[in-house]
Parts: C-alpha cells; sequence; structure tokens
C-alpha cells in the first residue's frame, strides 16, 4: 500500500485551470481519470484534506467538497482516523469508455432525477391520465404542438402550431416522410458521409441512396443542381447545422443557395436539425429560405435526453402533413403520450431551457479537452456533441476502430457514414456518452496515444 505524502503536488493532479470550472470539480474530476488509466489504484492512501489544500493553494472547503464528490462517484471510501482511499472499482469504472454513440452529457448543476420527479408530478397532477393511457392520432395534442411551437421559436420566430407534427424521434419522422414523398424506386440525395438512418431507412423502403460530392462548407450547390437533373430525386437529406458525422455547418450564403436549386428543380428536402440550438450562432434552417419545399425536423434526442423520443416536424401544407400521418401510423402510430406530455411541459415551464443550457456548456468544456488532447488532430467546431477526426495515412478508420476497441474504447469509423463517392479515412468521435469528464479525458488520452502508434507497433504489442 502506497501512501501520497510528499511535498509536491500528488501526480495525478494536473494544474488547476482558471477557465477549468469549479475547482473541486477539477479535482474530482482527476481522481476519477487517475482511477481510470491506472495511475491512482485501489488501496492507494490520498493527502490528507488539510495537506493537500495546502499543496494546491485553495480552501480546505474545496477540498472537502471534492473528496465529497469522489466518493458520490464510489472513487473514495473513508477508513476513520486511518485517512481516505481509493475504493475498489466500480463496474463503470472497468466499462468500455464509448465515444460512439451522440448523446447529451449530463450537466453540471442540473438534479435531472428531481426534474424528471417534479416534471411528471405536475404532469400527473394537471392531465386527464385517460388521455396519458390512450392512442393519439393526430400528432399530438394541440399542448404538445404548442409546446414545439416554442421550442422552434429560435430557429423561425412565430409558428402556427397546427403546422407541427410530434414524432416519437427523428429517425421515425424522417422514414415517415420517405414513406409520404417518395415512391419505390425514387432516388434521394445525400452528402458523401451522412446520416446512418437515412442509408437504413432508404434501403428498407426499396429507395435509392446516391451522394453528392460535399466540401468544407457542406453541400456543394453546382453538384447538387447537376444531379437534380440528372436523377429527378424524390428528396434531398440534409443535416445542415453541425453535421453527423463531419461537424461542418453549412454557412448561410450556402443554405441560401441549396434553396434556390431546389425551388428551381421542384425537388423536396428533408432539414434534419437536431443540433441547432446547441451550436454557436448558427444560420437561420434552409426551411426559412425556401418554406414550401422544406421539411424542417427538430428532436430532442440530442439536446435534451435520448429517452424522451419526441421530435418535432414542420409540415407547412396541410395536405402533406395527413399524408405524413398516414405513413406514421404504418410503422410508429404517435409518439408514446406521457413522454410527449413530460417534454411539454418541461418546454413550456422553461426546464428544458435550463437542461439545454447545462448540456451545451458541458458539451464545450468538453470540446475543450479534446480539443487540448488531441493536440493537431482537433478540428472540430467547439460545439455540439461531436468531432470528426481524420486520420494519419498510417491508420485507416477501420483499422483504428478495431484496434480501439481492443484496448476498450468504442469509436465510430468513417465506413458507418458513407452514402457513396470517394471514402474519407476518419472517425467520430463522441464526447457525451460518457457520463464524466474523468473517464472522457481517460478515453481521449488512450485514443491519443493509439493514434501515435502505428498499426505494426500495436499488432506487435498485441501478439
Amino acid at each position: 500500500m502506497k501512501t501520497i505524502q510528499d511535498e509536491n503536488v500528488p501526480i495525478w493532479l494536473p494544474r488547476l485551470a482558471v477557465n477549468g470550472g469549479p475547482r473541486f470539480l477539477q479535482i474530482a474530476d482527476a481522481l476519477q481519470a487517475a482511477v481510470a488509466d491506472g495511475s491512482l489504484k485501489p488501496g492507494d492512501r490520498l493527502p490528507p484534506q488539510r495537506q493537500l489544500a495546502a499543496q494546491l493553494d485553495v480552501d480546505l472547503t474545496t477540498i472537502t467538497r471534492a473528496y465529497d464528490e469522489a466518493r458520490r462517484r464510489n472513487l473514495l471510501e473513508g477508513r476513520g482516523a486511518r485517512g481516505t482511499y481509493v475504493a475498489a472499482p466500480k463496474v463503470e469504472l472497468t466499462s468500455i469508455l464509448d465515444l460512439s454513440m451522440n448523446t447529451p452529457p449530463p450537466p453540471e448543476g442540473v438534479d435531472f432525477d428531481d426534474m424528471l420527479k417534479q416534471g411528471l408530478s405536475q404532469v400527473l397532477m394537471r392531465a386527464d391520465n385517460e388521455l396519458l393511457m390512450t392512442y393519439h392520432l393526430a400528432g399530438g395534442s394541440d399542448s404538445d404542438r404548442k409546446a414545439g411551437a416554442k421550442w422552434l421559436e429560435p430557429m423561425f420566430g412565430h409558428l402556427d402550431a397546427r403546422q407541427l407534427v410530434v414524432c416519437p424521434g427523428a429517425q421515425a419522422a424522417i422514414a415517415a416522410l420517405i414513406l409520404a414523398l417518395t415512391e419505390s424506386g425514387d432516388v434521394i440525395l445525400a452528402e458523401t458521409m451522412s446520416y446512418p438512418g437515412l442509408r437504413a431507412a432508404a434501403t428498407q423502403f426499396g429507395r435509392l441512396l446516391i451522394a453528392v460530392e460535399a466540401d468544407k462548407h457542406g453541400m456543394v450547390p453546382e453538384m447538387l443542381e447537376e444531379a437534380c437533373r440528372q436523377h429527378k430525386p424524390g428528396l434531398v437529406f440534409l443535416n445542415p447545422t453541425l453535421q453527423n458525422p463531419t461537424a461542418i455547418t453549412i454557412p448561410e450564403h450556402r443554405r441560401r443557395e441549396l434553396a434556390s436549386i431546389a425551388r428551381r428543380c421542384n425537388v423536396r428536402i428533408v432539414e434534419d436539425d437536431p443540433y441547432w440550438l446547441l451550436a454557436d450562432a448558427p444560420p437561420p434552417p434552409i426551411a426559412t429560405f425556401a418554406p414550401e419545399q422544406v421539411y424542417y425536423i427538430s428532436t430532442l434526442s440530442k439536446c435534451l435526453t435520448p429517452g424522451l423520443r419526441v421530435a418535432f416536424v414542420l409540415i407547412r401544407d396541410p395536405h402533406e402533413r395527413e399524408r405524413f400521418l398516414a405513413a406514421l401510423r404504418a410503422f410508429a402510430l404517435m409518439a408514446a403520450p406521457l413522454t410527449a406530455a413530460l417534454a411539454t411541459q418541461w418546454i413550456l415551464d422553461g426546464s428544458a431551457d435550463g437542461l439545454m443550457e447545462g448540456v451545451r456548456t458541458e458539451a464545450r468544456l468538453r470540446h475543450r479537452m479534446a480539443r487540448d488532447i488531441l493536440a493537431g488532430r482537433y478540428s472540430g467546431a467547439g460545439d455540439g456533441l461531436h468531432v470528426w477526426l481524420e486520420l494519419p495515412a498510417y491508420w485507416n478508420s477501420s483499422q483504428l476502430a478495431r484496434a480501439a476497441d481492443s484496448e476498450g474504447i468504442a469509436v465510430t469509423p468513417a465506413e458507418t457514414f458513407a452514402t457513396g463517392g470517394a471514402s474519407v479515412n476518419a472517425i467520430r468521435i463522441s464526447l457525451g456518452s460518457i457520463r464524466n469528464r474523468g473517464r472522457l479525458q481517460a478515453g481521449l488520452q488512450r485514443l491519443s496515444h493509439l493514434l501515435a502508434r502505428r498499426p505494426e507497433s500495436f499488432s506487435a504489442a498485441v501478439v
């Protein structure tokens, strides 16, 4: 058993950053990372709180809060007069470090459990319980659609709530739009790297997905116009803000060009925009420039929590709304009334805004961490939930993903997103699916070390 008691700052603790958030959390996160990467092991004794406070030049309360937070995370255990020790790891600390799933990170300072209890309590107190447990065939209640209109106010200003449909998630909305607006064998255009759920739905429904060239600003207008004239597509799919997976945000001037082409070629656009509210000063949606050509989707899964399974779809034409609803009923019928009512409650009482602001702040802190750890490899926008990481030539994306998996890290290779065209040697790294920053830091550091090694040395080490 070793004791960390020297006069220097403990080796597991980085320099406290002025802009790194509360100091007690920086210390707790450092403990978490040290346990995750093995710098601290079960049974190691930590310095007494007063000693560590003096070493770090912080007050005793900061250290007490840091140790309390570490105990809450099951990292430390007190042994009375003998001091504080690193606890035996729980299952969570030995599980895979998942950098593959785009989910919102847990925001600091938001008690999600209490928020959930309070929200459900308000729903059950104010709603007709029978209505929460029956079928809703009209795309959401009036209250749900009004909540949707409020949710979309930052993008569009005032909206007629009757133009909105409430869906059980963005994937269901995409699938229903494909069914409602295209026929078997029709072409759907998308960027060369695009959301995998689009490909899954298009394949399942017998539609042909064709890639359109993109550059650093997104889909190239000239290439879209040429593809429209050549293929007469039923739909164009765009994810214009912090695009999944490339994290590109299409600038306003190009959005206007794409909207103009859609009008000129009489082609409809599905604008899947889950990250708009997480972006820093995003341009107006494409739907503002071609309102009759564009079907706009905004999901709560990326800004709040995937468990709500609620998305709002803006469809201005009433006849097309009915076609969309008929298609949706073929496989999903409706959003679950209870979760839709909870989403409505949170949006209308302001809880959703608080949660989303917390997610946005936490996501930006995590981007700064990724930028620091990945150094010259990081090319993110500093916001959103993911980073698109181009790989050195000696790795290819599927090879790197396999190597990462063998070291307990899950990442998503470029092939997962490919719709056609030239291959890209990159991986997507999701920053929200690991709950605490310490474990995320450990995962990013492990990935950075892996990227610096060549496949041959990795293979030799494995053998």
